[in-house]
């Protein structure tokens, strides 16, 4: 009985054993879980990032099962790119993955060299075109280091506006970082002045656009916001 009993728990010992090594050995090694790349779901790549080339990187871990697939490495490798500002990558089981991008959307445009350099709201370099896109305002300052104080004073002007006065620009200038300029589209001159005083800036002159008596005005002077010109 002693001899039988001690078979037994053995038996149960080595199946258990067994059991786990055929578990570990289909989670991590099997095919059944390969990283399919038909299953590989990319969204928010926006206007600069090249989809082809997220596909490339992400094709790197094709047929790996999905619990060993590197995450952490694979966002690294995606980060790296053209336009990328931030990506999270999510298991979907069993052999999928959901790439989630957020693109470093071009919100200016620097003349550069006969080309112009498209910028993203941190004053990254997203992308470099021969023609100033639809919507996106031109910022009139070199991109050297001397422009470099005057350029950063234009993009803070830029960043405080509200997404439906932002499209109303269509030229920022700066001779200084205190003497920050618009055109807006319609042909209308603001002098914004520097960057102190951004959100009452922005209230006096939406109060200013949205007076009758200013319809048809070409210049709005509103770097002394309490004390705002209109002519």
């Amino acid at each position: 009985m002693r001899r039988h009993r001690v078979r037994r728990t053995l038996l149960i010992w080595v199946a258990s054993v067994l059991a786990v090594a055929a578990v570990v050995w289909v989670a991590l090694f099997s095919p059944v879980l390969g990283t399919d790349p038909a299953k590989v779901e990319i969204t928010g790549e926006g206007t600069v990032i090249d989809v082809a080339q997220v596909q490339q990187v992400v094709s790197g871990v094709s047929g790996v099962p999905l619990p060993r697939v590197d995450t952490i490495g694979l966002r690294e490798q995606i980060l790296s790119l053209n336009g990328v500002r931030d990506a999270t990558i999510l298991r979907e089981w069993p052999d999928g993955l959901s790439v989630t991008l957020e693109s470093r959307e071009p919100v200016a445009a620097v003349p550069h060299q006969g080309a112009y350099v498209l910028l993203d709201r941190d004053g990254v370099q997203v992308l470099t075109v021969e023609e100033v896109p639809d919507g996106i305002p031109e910022i009139g300052v070199s991109l050297d280091e001397k422009g470099a104080r005057s350029l950063r004073a234009a993009r803070i002007v830029l960043n405080a506006l509200p997404p439906e006065l932002r499209a109303e620009v269509a030229e920022v200038t700066a001779e200084t970082q205190d003497a920050v300029e618009m055109t807006l589209r319609d042909g209308a001159v603001v002098e914004w002045g520097n960057g102190e005083d951004a959100a009452l800036k922005v209230k006096v002159l939406q109060t200013l656009r949205s007076l009758p008596e200013n319809q048809g005005a070409t210049l709005y002077d509103v770097s002394a916001p309490t004390m705002p010109i209109t002519r």
